[in-house]
């Protein structure tokens, strides 16, 4: 795969994550509870990452890799949760805009931590100047986006 292809398929997966936080955030007015539309959210995901890993790699994961695991390992659906309800319940409050600017923002700083400490295995990305300027950018665009 290309550079340029991943750049694409990533920009595209900010416009669908996107696209998630206004369909979770009108169930949510819909429904009238964000803890149901974060479910329905999950549900929705689940049942589609299932079909997708069951297509791909056609097996189950054996107990032996089940067992080599660690238990942070497990926690990415707890992490995602927080994520979703959390979105969901400010989107309707301060706009998408809004909170997608303060999600990539804390996405980009949380970057530069996990990659500057090669933290659970990243490879080690030390934080330059550039880098850390394009995080103040990030930080000052989700203020411009707000006003």
């Amino acid at each position: 795969m290309g550079v340029g292809f991943a750049y694409l398929l990533a920009f595209a997966a900010g416009v669908s994550f996107v696209f998630q936080q206004a369909v979770n955030s009108s169930l949510r007015v819909e429904i009238d509870s964000p803890w149901w539309a974060g479910f329905v959210s999950y549900l929705g995901g689940t049942v589609v990452m299932l079909a997708v890993a069951l297509a791909a790699h056609g097996s189950l994961p054996t107990t032996g890799m089940l067992g080599r695991s660690h238990a942070m390992s497990w926690t990415g659906g707890i992490f995602g949760a927080i994520y979703i309800g959390i979105s969901i319940l400010l989107v309707p409050r301060l706009g998408a805009a809004t909170v997608i600017a303060l999600l990539v923002a804390g996405q980009m700083i949380g970057s530069l931590m996990f990659d500057h400490f090669g933290l659970f295995g990243l490879p080690v990305h030390q934080v330059t100047a550039p880098r850390a300027i394009g995080a103040v950018l990030l930080l000052l665009g989700a203020i411009l986006v707000r006003l």
